[in-house]
């Protein structure tokens, strides 16, 4: 068996010139590490096809196909089960048995690579793990802010073998195999930066208006006027528990677009915000600090071992 099985990259992406996702920094990211790069284009209004067709003249590797998101069916809708349902069309295009899939608003650091090809060659002797685990850096309001707390999930499988019948699930957050059976996976220590949290005010409300939509069914006639999501002011950039400065270095192609950043939030300068029911995860956290474990926390696989402390 190869030490270093051929990998194919997949996404799926809509409205990404709309709604400001790092689209391009993260395919850009994927780039190096995959044969080839399937990327699904929800049908839609804006520029995001162009960009993308822009991309694959410069870089044969990726393969792009169009797909209609049935955005009326309140069904596919519910809980987000749309974006599994469009996630596992382009894991279908996959040619190779490795797949390795970010979301649009996900990138790779240059630095991991090695490490995380070195997890792969374990997993690829081992026909008993069905994936590879990354660990997650979320962004939020800023690029030298990131959320750590019990709020946000700190691993996610976003490398799987297609051969193992792992499919996306829910909101396609994570995947499982027939019957819900969580995949076998190895911890690479590879990191996830996550900047789904940061990008201007304004996109980021019509993007969370968006969103909501998917979750929680369509807007009212007040809503629709006045473009406030399902969620309210959730939207709105804030001081929240588990807020921390990030001191370490971005993905190489995240340096551009954070240089030309135009907005600007303080987080020095923002009241914190919070409620009663946040002093229970106010007590765990302050365990999980000095202990260094995540007590009750949920795990959408099983981890076989290798690639560093838990």
């Amino acid at each position: 068996m190869s030490a270093t099985p051929l990998i194919s990259g997949f996404t799926i992406l809509r409205h990404g010139v709309q709604f400001d996702y790092p689209f391009e920094q993260s395919i850009e990211s994927l780039l190096p590490l995959v044969d080839e790069l399937v990327v699904n284009v929800g049908i839609g209004e804006d520029a995001t096809l162009a960009r993308l067709q822009e991309m694959q003249r410069t870089h044969p590797k990726i393969v792009l196909f169009e797909s209609h998101w049935p955005l009326n069916d309140p069904e596919k809708k519910r809980g987000g089960q749309i974006l599994a349902e469009q996630t596992n069309l382009a894991l279908d295009r996959c040619k190779h048995d490795w797949c390795l899939y970010l979301q649009a608003d996900e990138v790779l650091h240059e630095e991991d690579r090695e490490r995380l090809l070195s997890t792969l060659a374990k997993a690829h002797q081992d026909p008993n793990v069905d994936g590879v685990l990354f660990d997650y850096i979320h962004f939020y309001g800023s690029y030298d802010v990131i959320q750590h707390s019990r709020s946000v999930y700190r691993r996610e499988v976003r490398l799987v073998r297609k051969s193992s019948g792992a499919r996306s699930v829910g909101d396609a957050q994570s995947f499982r195999k027939d019957g819900g059976v969580k995949l076998t996976v190895l911890r690479s220590g590879a990191r996830v930066f996550h900047y789904g949290g940061v990008r201007t005010p304004e996109a980021m409300r019509e993007k969370t208006f968006f969103m909501d939509q998917l979750y929680h069914g369509a807007p009212t006639s007040e809503q629709l006027k006045t473009r406030t999501p399902h969620t309210g002011e959730n939207y709105r950039y804030k001081k929240i528990l588990g807020l921390r400065r990030f001191q370490a270095t971005h993905p190489a192609t995240m340096k551009t677009r954070i240089a030309q950043k135009g907005w600007s939030w303080d987080l020095s300068r923002s009241p914190l915000e919070w409620s009663f029911k946040d002093l229970k995860k106010m007590l765990l956290d302050g365990v999980e600090r000095l202990t260094g474990a995540r007590f009750f926390e949920y795990r959408s696989y099983r981890l076989r071992g290798g690639g560093g402390r838990w």
